[in-house]
């Protein structure tokens, strides 16, 4: 009875093996369906807005306030949206076809060094911030020492190309805006990493990452599943982001505006405070800056400064990645570096 009965379990071991197998290909098979669906959606409703947003508006609203709200929401976002899609494509191809090692032979063996090195090397590779946390995890897995994974994950978002050639766009006729910001971006980038190597290196605290996507993965299978993740996310909160630009301008009382602004510490605390809020894509934000015009430019710098580096989902991407403990130190170190970066290059520059 007993040897019957464990060959009736046997049998049944493989049968459930193979329900389990089954649905595990059926929900991997719609994870993509429902992933395209949505970018399909996403990428329609963008474009939608773009061409017809306005006309819309106009014809589901009459108020003055509601027409302005319109105009300004639907014109950050056709501005930005060329620059995002330019984003999410250069950033998505530089996660599946750049392999870690090679930056890991091409940084310096001295790990203070390799900080200003991997700092600038964010300027020619574009990257927004969503991908810049699985590339620095990356690196460590390669071998990169942490200060210089941490110097490229806050540079590579502020100051590549698409991001650069974005605000030379939003501040047209205004080089000294561009200049500025990736003169603090970089400043910011490289004092994290050499601050990181000044105090123990965080060894304690700092859980090193799990690779973002299998080995076994192609590589156009990692770029499809990169763009898609990317682009729906910094989608997103680029609507949230024009939406909340439009609504600061319409519905906050003027003279609440012309007093935090006339204060320029205030001023740049508070767009600080919204750049984390409002989590906008690196290539999109400095749209949401040229729209806040009742904000001097060193406040508008803080803005562009703050939000590529830290903000509500790239904390949450940190924390996840490289631990809560991590993140709950490097979030309001780099807050406060940056606030003060750009308070210096604003008075010098701007």
């Amino acid at each position: 009875m007993a040897t019957a009965e464990q060959q009736e379990t046997h049998e049944e071991a493989p049968e459930e093996a193979q329900q389990e197998a089954a649905q595990q290909e059926a929900q991997s098979a719609k994870e993509p369906s429902g992933s395209s669906i949505v970018f399909t959606a996403t990428l329609v409703l963008l474009v939608g807005l773009a061409l017809f947003g306005r006309r819309l508006f106009n014809a589901w609203f009459t108020g003055d306030g509601i027409r302005t709200w319109a105009t300004m929401f639907v014109g950050v976002t056709v501005q930005a949206l060329p620059f995002l899609v330019l984003g999410v494509l250069l950033s998505a191809a530089l996660t599946a076809f750049v392999p870690a090692s090679f930056f890991a032979r091409a940084l310096p063996k001295r790990p203070a060094l390799a900080v200003p090195v991997a700092s600038v090397s964010g300027v020619v590779l574009p990257g927004c911030e969503c991908a810049s946390v699985p590339v620095s995890a990356a690196l460590m897995n390669r071998g990169v020492t942490p200060a210089a994974a941490i110097a490229f994950l806050l540079s590579a978002p502020a100051i590549n190309p698409v991001v650069l050639a974005s605000t030379a766009v939003a501040f047209p006729g205004q080089p000294k805006v561009v200049v500025a910001r990736a003169v603090t971006s970089l400043a910011v980038s490289m004092i994290l990493g050499w601050l990181w190597l000044l105090t123990g290196k965080g060894g304690s605290w700092l859980k090193m990452p799990k690779n973002r996507h299998a080995h076994d993965d192609g590589k156009f299978e990692v770029f499809r599943s990169a763009m898609l993740h990317d682009f729906l996310h910094a989608g997103g909160f680029l609507v949230i982001g024009a939406a909340a630009a439009a609504t600061l301008n319409v519905v906050v009382p003027r003279a609440w505006l012309d007093h935090v602004a006339g204060n320029l510490l205030l001023s740049v605390l508070i767009l600080g405070l919204l750049a984390v809020l409002l989590a906008i894509c690196s290539e999109a934000d400095a749209f949401v800056a040229a729209s806040l015009t009742q904000f001097s430019l060193t406040a508008r710098l803080a803005f562009m400064v703050v939000g590529p580096i830290v903000d509500v989902k790239l904390v949450a991407l940190q924390s996840g990645t490289f631990g809560p403990k991590f993140a709950a130190r490097f979030a309001p170190a780099t807050f406060v570096v940056a606030l003060l970066a750009s308070l210096l290059v604003g008075w010098w520059l701007l």
